[in-house]
């Protein structure tokens, strides 16, 4: 393995070495969790995760941490629209995000630690900063002092003249480019007790003092959206190694998901939830992770109900593929990826390279079926089983295959009996009408009525 990464930070394809040998941490900011997941907010789990299959696939411990922020003036302002408290609004859409990964078959992470599990070791790095002359009190706030730290700017490439925060007023500041830490409480709202007096923790230094607490204080990998480049992860780099921290060694940062050139957030009202784009157009849960995890994760990915359908029918190619051998051929272990897989993960995570090559395999798997080597068909199955599992995608994991209500029973027979449908079709048009009946009759025996139509085949359930 000669794993590639784009590091947001130097801006190079470095190779990957890890910080303890045989060993992968890696942090990735989690969700804000103030509403409902779009599907612009599960695109960086999906990327990762593959991530996360890749290094744990060939051989290495990971230690996967992504975080929850529970406490932000989104989740407070939201709660207060609503009528709800605060603790309440976080918890519900915390379950809700946790649904969405689960949905799209994200493995959970090693932790998911919350924000205000973490007010101690927060207040713990602040007076280090303190002490080392990086952050100063005032009027019970604390704050970072950018003019402090010489390197300000390294990863997003800012320069110091063009710093704007974009958090929430403050009182004390000793300049405007200082972003804050810990904010003063403020009637009505949740506080934590602190030397400086009662408030809450600032966005940058939860990632910071959780990341330290349970990779250490300097780990491998860090992660998240472009969208978090600036101002977030560069505060997160100022005020940890400000603190004395290594910190994170490579950062890799995701593309968004876009309709018609726009960013997808709720502030723009172009959001689409999970639920939504399952129910509305009409695919199955591991359809739109394929869609989602489908162009290079540092792409932008712009999102249209063709694109997601037209993703949906490639996947149903290669999950038909398999289940014809598995039903032909008996049991379809998990086998190798080949070469040129490795290679294309291998090199920044290129899963478009990656598709490419499995679709070469299910090419050559369907000639090896319908010439009757059903041997050859197996292993090419199995080869294909297991890069689509790095992807997780694979047609027959358990996460996939077990049936959570009739209907998903109904997909995957739909499945089925459609590769079995497009098998007579080609087989009609060659004039092959042995093996077209042979479909026929094989379904009929199933208990499945195919009827010719003007559209093409469809298929029923025999009635009694």
């Amino acid at each position: 393995m000669t794993l590639r990464l784009f590091d947001t930070e130097t801006r190079t394809l470095r190779e990957f070495t890890p910080l303890v040998p045989g060993h992968a941490s890696v942090y990735l900011c989690g969700a804000t969790v103030q509403g409902e997941p779009h599907i612009g907010h599960v695109r960086s789990g999906v990327a990762f995760d593959v991530l996360r299959r890749w290094l744990a696939a060939n051989g290495f411990d990971v230690a996967f941490i992504r975080n929850v922020t529970d406490i932000d003036d989104k989740i407070l302002n939201k709660a207060v629209e609503h009528g709800r408290p605060w603790w309440e609004w976080a918890a519900t859409h915390e379950r809700a995000f946790d649904r969405a990964y689960d949905t799209l078959g994200v493995l959970p992470p090693s932790a998911e630690p919350r924000a205000t599990g973490h007010i101690t070791q927060m207040v713990d790095m602040m007076q280090r900063l303190i002490d080392k002359g990086h952050a100063y009190p005032s009027e019970g706030n604390v704050y970072f002092d950018v003019l402090s730290y010489p390197d300000y700017g390294q990863l997003s490439g800012h320069k110091l003249d063009d710093v704007h925060q974009g958090e929430s007023a403050g009182t004390g500041k000793k300049d405007q480019r200082d972003f804050t830490l810990w904010k003063a409480a403020k009637p009505g709202e949740p506080s934590w007790p602190s030397p400086w007096g009662p408030g809450r923790p600032g966005w940058h230094l939860e990632c910071s003092a959780m990341a330290e607490f349970y990779l250490g204080p300097e780990f491998d990998i860090h992660c998240g959206g472009m969208d978090l480049v600036f101002p977030h992860h560069e505060n997160e780099i100022a005020q940890s190694k400000a603190a004395g921290d290594g910190f994170a060694r490579y950062w890799l940062h995701n593309g968004w998901v876009t309709m018609s050139g726009e960013k997808m957030s709720k502030s723009l009202g172009n959001v689409l939830t999970i639920r939504n784009v399952l129910e509305r157009v009409g695919v199955r849960a591991v359809e739109l992770r394929y869609y989602l995890g489908s162009a290079h994760y540092r792409s932008m990915l712009e999102y249209s109900d063709q694109a997601l359908t037209e993703a949906a029918a490639a996947y149903q190619r290669i999950e038909a593929f398999v289940l014809r051998v598995a039903e032909r051929a008996g049991e379809v272990p998990v086998g190798d990826w080949t070469p040129a897989f490795a290679d294309a993960i291998d090199d920044d995570l290129a899963v478009p390279k990656a598709l490419a090559e499995i679709h070469r395999l299910v090419h050559e798997g369907n000639r090896a079926v319908e010439g009757g080597q059903l041997e050859q068909a197996r292993t090419l199955a199995g080869q294909v089983r297991a890069m689509l599992g790095i992807l997780g995608v694979d047609p027959l994991d358990a996460h996939w295959v077990t049936p959570a209500d009739s209907s998903s029973a109904l997909e995957a027979l739909d499945v089925l009996i459609n590769a079995e449908l497009l098998r007579r079709q080609e087989a009609r048009a060659t004039k092959d009408w042995a093996t077209a009946d042979a479909v026929r009759d094989r379904l009929k025996a199933a208990g499945i009525e195919v009827t010719d139509t003007a559209k093409g085949a469809e298929w029923s359930l025999a009635k009694d």
